[in-house]
């Protein structure tokens, strides 16, 4: 069984950092898609970053400059390091996975990934 668990969220200021960790408790599969994306009260979700088993990663546009996706397979840990924090960015952060690149892609149009964490509050005040 799949599981992620995240941590690291909080309160900051604006201009603050903040380093969210994703810990996962097995993977069976050979490839992977995992990463992150937010949801603020009222808002649609909003990808932020993912990396893949070749260690390509991509930003949303809006996180771009400032966030930095990274990952330690030893300890089989996902990172979101986000610094320059901007009210903008308060949601809550859900770390995901899959074994496929739909969750990225269609996450506008309610896609999902096949696993999703339980989420960790990022609060940010100006």
């Amino acid at each position: 069984q799949v599981q992620l668990v995240e941590s690291g969220g909080g309160s900051v200021q604006s201009g603050g950092s903040l380093k969210l960790s994703c810990t996962v408790s097995e993977w069976p599969y050979n490839t992977y898609v995992m990463g992150w994306y937010r949801q603020a009260p009222g808002q649609e979700r909003e990808r932020v970053a993912y990396i893949d088993a070749g260690g390509s990663t991509a930003y949303g546009d809006s996180v771009k400059g400032r966030f930095t996706i990274s990952q330690d397979n030893a300890k089989k840990t996902l990172y979101l390091q986000m610094n320059q924090l901007k009210a903008e960015d308060t949601a809550m952060y859900y770390c995901v996975a899959d074994t496929t690149y739909s969750w990225w892609l269609l996450l506008h149009q309610g896609a999902v990934a096949r696993f999703r964490g339980q989420g960790t509050q990022v609060t940010v005040s100006s």
